[in-house]
C-alpha cells in the first residue's frame, strides 16, 4: 500500500486540494480530526493530558477544549513539545490500524493530511509528500476570512512556527499550486493518475536504484512513474545527525491548474 502525506502551510488549501483526492476515490486520513478525536476517546490519553495542562483542557462536556489548549502551549515551546510528546504517538498508533483496513479493503493508495508532517517526523512513514503551496498574502488573507478570531499578527505567529515554503516545497516530492492563479482540479487529476500508477506497480522508490514492498523488502528495478525532477533537488530523510538519507526528485505536476471551491485551509 502506498502512503502519500499532504501537507501545507495555514492558509494554503491542503484540506481543499485533499477533498478533491476524495472525490476521487481516494481515502483520506485527517490527521488533525483524528488528534481530536484519539484525544477525546483515549482514555489513559486523557488523563495524562489533564495531568499535564490542567481541567480546562477538557469542556465540561468532556470535549477537547482546543482554545484553552493552545493558549496554554502555544507560547511556550516546552509544553508544546510535551503535548506532541504525549499525542503524535496515540496518532501514529490510530493511522497504522487505519491504515490497514484501506490497505485490506484495496485502496489504490491512501492520503495523509497534516499541517506539519515535516516537522513531527511523521513523512517517515510515508512513501512520498504532496505539499500544497501558495503566495504567504494568499494565505494570510484566507485564514483571516475564515478565522475573524484571528488577527494579522495571530496568523504570522502560526506562520513563523511552521517550516518555510521553500523548506516544505524542497523536502516534498510533489507540489501543487493553489494560488488563486493556477487550477488545482487539473493538477490533482494528472498526479492521481501517477499515483494510481505507482500503487499499481507495488513498489515505492527507497535508496537509490532499489524499491520498498509494503513489508519493507527492498525491491530490484525502477519505479513504474516516470517524474520530471524540478531543480535537481528532492525530498530526503534527515537523521538525527542532520545528515540526507535517500532523496527522490521533486515533481511539480505538468499544466497546473486551479478549482475555486471554498476557503482553503
Amino acid at each position: 500500500m502506498v502512503r502519500i502525506g499532504i501537507t501545507g502551510g495555514i492558509g494554503s488549501g491542503k484540506s481543499v486540494v485533499s477533498r478533491v483526492f476524495g472525490l476521487l476515490g481516494i481515502p483520506l486520513y485527517d490527521s488533525d480530526q483524528r488528534a481530536r478525536w484519539v484525544m477525546e476517546h483515549d482514555a489513559q490519553l486523557r488523563e495524562q493530558l489533564l495531568s499535564a495542562f490542567g481541567p480546562d483542557t477538557y469542556t465540561a462536556a468532556g470535549q477537547l477544549n482546543r482554545p484553552a489548549l493552545a493558549r496554554t502551549v502555544f507560547a511556550d515551546p516546552a509544553q508544546l513539545a510535551q503535548l506532541n510528546a504525549l499525542v503524535h504517538p496515540r496518532v501514529g498508533d490510530d493511522f497504522a490500524r487505519w491504515a490497514a483496513a484501506q490497505q485490506a479493503a484495496g485502496a489504490p493508495y491512501l492520503l495523509k493530511e497534516a499541517a506539519l508532517l515535516f516537522e513531527s517526523g511523521a513523512y517517515k512513514t510515508l512513501d512520498r509528500i504532496i505539499t500544497v503551496a501558495a503566495p504567504l498574502a494568499v494565505r494570510e488573507a484566507r485564514v483571516l476570512r475564515r478565522d475573524p478570531h484571528r488577527t494579522a499578527a495571530d496568523v504570522q505567529a502560526i506562520i513563523g512556527k511552521q517550516l518555510s515554503e521553500d523548506e516544505r516545497q524542497q523536502r516534498a516530492d510533489y507540489v501543487v499550486h493553489n494560488d488563486d492563479v493556477q487550477l488545482v482540479l487539473p493538477q490533482v487529476l494528472a498526479l492521481d493518475a501517477q499515483l494510481r500508477a505507482l500503487g499499481a506497480s507495488g513498489r515505492v522508490a527507497g535508496a537509490p536504484g532499489a524499491a520498498l514492498a509494503d513489508d519493507g523488502a527492498a525491491l530490484e528495478g525502477p519505479v513504474a512513474v516516470e517524474k520530471k525532477a524540478v531543480g535537481g533537488v528532492g525530498f530526503a530523510d534527515f537523521g538525527a545527525d542532520g545528515t540526507r538519507g535517500h532523496q527522490h526528485p521533486r515533481v511539480e505536476v505538468a499544466n497546473p491548474v486551479h478549482l475555486n471551491i471554498g476557503v482553503a485551509t
